[in-house]
């Protein structure tokens, strides 16, 4: 038993440190043009990285998915002075959605009801790797170009001398094994 633990332990952890090197720390694809922009919300920049990628036409209309009921339309384009008045014809907001897997549901709908087949998604570098999981999943047939965006306070370099940002990456690990492990017994339960 308890060297099937330690081997267990040994695979978990260097999954750990490979997801974690894995994080970017660049934008792949800056200028490739898509049907659709997606924000994923929750976390700093996002949305004004989104802004501006629709403000640069890289993409006819723009998705926030995961906003919560409560803030409007209204006091986003007050919050954000890249959200123009002249953008809200081409900006649409989700209110459904209230984790990644709802966003990633949410998002395939939106795009099929508008026949898209493309969109560039905009999240936390860290959120990232998850998200594509669930995106992938939730609509195999769209071209996902990942969009990363870089909090301030997310340290990425020497990550393992940042508490919180260490603290992050695992619980972003874990997650991302559970959506792993969920959708692979889904995929053995369909198959």
């Amino acid at each position: 038993m308890l060297p099937a633990l330690a081997l267990a332990l040994a695979v978990w952890a260097g999954g750990f440190f490979s997801y974690a090197a894995s994080i970017p720390r660049e934008v792949g694809n800056p200028d490739q043009r898509t049907d659709a922009i997606v924000v994923l919300t929750g976390g700093s920049l996002r949305l004004e990285v989104g802004l501006r990628l629709l403000r640069a036409g890289l993409a006819d209309r723009l998705l926030v998915s995961g906003v919560h009921p409560d803030v409007t339309r209204e006091a986003l384009l007050r919050l954000l002075p890249e959200w123009t008045e002249s953008m809200n014809a081409r900006i649409d907001i989700d209110y459904a959605a209230n984790n990644t897997v709802g966003n990633a549901s949410e998002t395939a709908e939106w795009l099929r009801e508008r026949g898209y087949r493309s969109l560039r998604l905009v999240t936390a570098n860290y959120h990232l790797r998850r998200s594509l999981l669930e995106f992938r999943d939730a609509m195999p047939e769209i071209e996902i170009v990942p969009h990363p965006v870089f909090p301030e306070d997310f340290h990425l370099a020497e990550w393992w001398r940042w508490p919180g940002s260490a603290a992050l990456i695992f619980s972003e690990y874990n997650k991302f094994l559970m959506a792993h492990l969920r959708l692979s017994l889904a995929g053995l339960i369909k198959g």
